[in-house]
């Protein structure tokens, strides 16, 4: 065991005692916000966060943030209020706090004090199987049985959980042994989504450096939990070639790139610059969606975001039966269920590719419409309002006590 592993080990320890100590709340109202465990400023916290801070500047808002995100600056040149996680300063103010704004499952280590409400956002519709559904668990440093203890123990510490509709509420009950509260009120992150604003698309597009008379292609896969480097750090190879891939659609169109937050090595972009561009490290991929004019995944529940828009949707499950019958699994019928066209192979997505961008109007087909129906009609815009009122609500009442 070599020295920095060992002073690791002992930080962790007296982290942990850390947490165990009495620490008086906060006399002013305060939350903390974090996302995808502090790698980004992004997703529902984000929208939730400016949502309170627009209503409720008597508030104290501070991000937890790891420490690669403080090194390379926020995104935009923004300012916080943040605490770096994995310091004795972030176990003390998170736990001097009343509400717990996350995306993501925390350590089981990080204790909840009494007087916390945690409010989490989670950060996707599940398509693949979720916590107690994974018969089988191949992800590195844990076994089938402890991650599912750990699943439900962490789940059960949410006071409540945002849902985006009928369909997740039913899937979270169950994959999470979730008994608490939730709150059936779409993702906060997709409010934008639910009325796009055609100058906002211009000055993504912009912002991003792209033409505005190009078609955009956004690629945007999940990680395999067979393909890691270590615990928390996946690895990902694209299934195309973009070389070809760009001789096939031409210099009409550009390829955004957003590789899953757990997926630890770059893509390399070598010679294809002009062509693809990658987005992974952009911190709101509401805005991503927003500037796509096609979408193209696998299995991450990104589709049933973007589905909003009605938009193109390409699925291309490459490893189609590993996936299904060794990894994961789904709650859809993945051939039956899904709002567009699947291809499994790089011939088929450049065909499909090729083909939408001859089409000038996308005609809906009427799974597409029974898929929104299903998934995406309750949301009305408001859910960082809602979510955000919830917030309040624990506030004053602790303020009563």
């Amino acid at each position: 065991m070599d020295l920095i592993t060992i002073l690791r080990k002992v930080k962790r320890r007296l982290l942990t005692y850390a947490f165990k100590l009495n620490y008086r709340p906060a006399k002013r109202p305060t939350v903390i916000f974090e996302s995808f465990g502090g790698r980004q400023v992004s997703d529902s916290p984000l929208a939730i966060y400016k949502e309170m801070k627009k209503e409720h500047p008597d508030y104290r808002l501070i991000w937890v943030v790891n420490k690669q995100l403080v090194e390379d600056g926020f995104p935009n040149g923004e300012r916080y209020d943040y605490v770096v996680r994995g310091s004795f300063k972030w176990v003390r103010t998170i736990e001097k706090a009343h509400v717990w704004v996350e995306n993501a499952r925390l350590p089981r280590w990080v204790k909840k004090p009494a007087h916390v409400k945690i409010l989490q956002t989670w950060h996707g519709t599940p398509l693949k199987k979720l916590g107690l559904d994974i018969a089988q668990v191949t992800m590195p440093g844990t076994t089938t049985e402890k991650y599912h203890e750990n699943f439900v123990h962490e789940a059960n510490r949410w006071d409540a959980l945002i849902s985006p509709n009928a369909y997740s509420t039913k899937i979270f009950r169950q994959a999470f042994g979730y008994q608490n509260e939730i709150l059936e009120i779409g993702y906060p992150r997709n409010d934008e989504l639910a009325h796009p604003n055609a100058a906002k698309i211009r000055q993504l597009k912009e912002k991003l450096g792209i033409p505005l008379d190009k078609k955009v292609v956004l690629y945007a896969p999940t990680y395999r939990d067979n393909q890691f480097f270590t615990k928390g750090k996946y690895a990902f190879s694209l299934p195309f070639d973009l070389a070809k891939l760009r001789a096939a659609l031409g210099e009409d169109t550009i390829l955004l790139l957003r590789m899953h937050y757990l997926i630890a090595n770059a893509v390399d972009l070598t010679g294809v610059e002009d062509f693809a561009i990658d987005v992974s490290n952009y911190p709101d991929v509401a805005d991503l969606y927003l500037a796509a004019d096609v979408l193209v995944t696998d299995y991450s529940s990104v589709f049933f975001d973007y589905a909003y828009l009605k938009r193109p949707i390409v699925f291309f499950p490459y490893d189609y039966e590993t996936y299904r019958d060794e990894l994961r699994g789904f709650y859809l019928d993945y051939q039956k269920d899904l709002p567009g066209k699947i291809v499994y192979n790089e011939g088929e997505l450049t065909h499909e590719l090729a083909q939408l961008a001859k089409e000038t109007q996308q005609q809906l087909s009427p799974q597409f419409e029974q898929f929104y129906a299903r998934f995406c009609a309750i949301h009305a815009g408001d859910a960082a309002a809602q979510a955000t009122n919830w917030v309040s609500q624990q506030l004053q009442a602790y303020e009563t006590k």
